[in-house]
């Protein structure tokens, strides 16, 4: 099998429990961690599948890795290799596919419930659930690109997940650890003060003693996604 590369923007938002699940059933991965300077790939045909990880930045900013990226998205759907989008991955699946991603309502930073869709589509991802508390850090959202079913929404975000056959995107983080929190917390404690009046947007302290009941089931809701996933990997 080939690996699954795994796409880094920035250096605390890592695959996390993703790299867990991978390794406790034995599938390579690489990690391509575009904040180093590794050079995006010019064409998915060496990957099983392609994940992309969270950022701070905006698909909308002028980076130069960003086209290549929107190209790469682009060559996987068309081989047929699967896409799995964590928040900014989420952001970067859609703008390639046709998607806009603009301004969120509000911003969202912490733990807050995620409701599941009442589709066949959400029911075969998430094996029935119809609510879970997800992580959340994200001041913009995602439209559906076409052919998108949707499966996820929150209180202050309309669209917090979606798939395309065997492509999932997703704006809530179901990869945390709590070392991911703890470090999400330290470097973010500007952005926290600076929005702290918003009504979705909870203090470290908040995140961190919530994540103690919260992190093992989100766990659970991502090993069943991460497992759905999986199956469509190329071989």
């Amino acid at each position: 099998m080939n690996p699954i590369a795994i796409f880094r923007h920035a250096a605390t938002e890592g695959p996390g429990y993703l790299a867990e699940f991978l390794d406790a059933r034995h599938i390579p991965w690489q990690l391509i961690a575009i904040d180093a300077g590794d050079a995006v790939p010019h064409s998915a045909a060496n990957y099983s599948g392609l994940v992309f990880m969270g950022g701070p930045m905006s698909v909308n900013d002028e980076l130069p890795w960003i086209p290549p990226v929107l190209a790469l998205i682009r060559d996987a759907v068309a081989r047929d290799i699967p896409l799995l989008g964590h928040c900014l991955g989420g952001q970067l699946i859609s703008k390639a596919l046709g998607g806009v991603v603009s301004r969120n309502p509000v911003k969202e930073i912490g733990w807050g419930t995620v409701k599941v869709a009442d589709n066949d589509t959400a029911r075969a991802w998430f094996g029935g659930g119809q609510n879970f508390n997800g992580f959340h850090w994200h001041g913009e959202t995602f439209s559906l690109p076409q052919g998108a079913t949707h499966l996820l929404s929150s209180q202050y975000c309309t669209n917090q997940g979606y798939a395309i056959g065997k492509h999932l995107a997703l704006q809530c983080h179901i990869e945390m650890t709590a070392a991911m929190i703890v470090a999400w917390c330290e470097a973010g404690a500007d952005e926290i003060a600076a929005n702290r009046s918003g009504p979705a947007v909870q203090s470290a302290d908040e995140m961190q003693r919530q994540m103690i009941n919260n992190l093992p089931k989100l766990h659970k809701v991502a090993q069943h996604l991460y497992s759905h996933w999986i199956i469509g990997l190329s071989t």
